[in-house]
């Protein structure tokens, strides 16, 4: 069974820098796309960044580009989310989420929802002004 379970949200001030990280376990298919993505209340989720695992490939939305940086230790089967300069308007849920099998390739310049199978619970980030 696939999990995905993010850890390292919480309460940062505006300017600051926070790493969240994905650990990923029970996945059989070899290298996949992982993403990240985040949701406000009454809003629909939005798509940050992603990668293929085993590869150097990554891609951003806009938003979040040249701020945000996602990496891998596949030793460790994680996925991290570095975020810097974060703004008030970063706070949000954070997810992690791994591409829906049998095309497990990252799909598109910015992850969509619709291409993601399996999620983590989700992390708290709060900016503060």
């Amino acid at each position: 069974q696939v999990q995905l379970a993010e850890t390292g949200g919480g309460t940062v001030q505006t300017g600051g820098s926070l790493t969240l990280s994905c650990i990923i376990s029970g996945y059989t298919y070899g290298g996949t796309c992982i993403g990240w993505f985040r949701q406000v209340p009454r809003n629909s989720r939005e798509g940050l960044a992603m990668l293929y695992t085993g590869s150097t490939y990554t891609t951003y939305s806009n938003n979040v580009k040249g701020r945000f940086n996602i990496s891998q230790d596949n030793a460790k089967n994680t996925v991290y989310l570095r975020m810097d300069r974060l703004e008030p308007e970063d706070t949000a849920v954070y997810y992690c989420a791994a591409a829906r099998p049998p095309n497990t390739y990252c799909i598109g310049s910015s992850p969509q929802r619709v291409h993601f199978a399996y999620w983590g619970q989700g992390a708290q980030v709060t900016v503060s002004s």
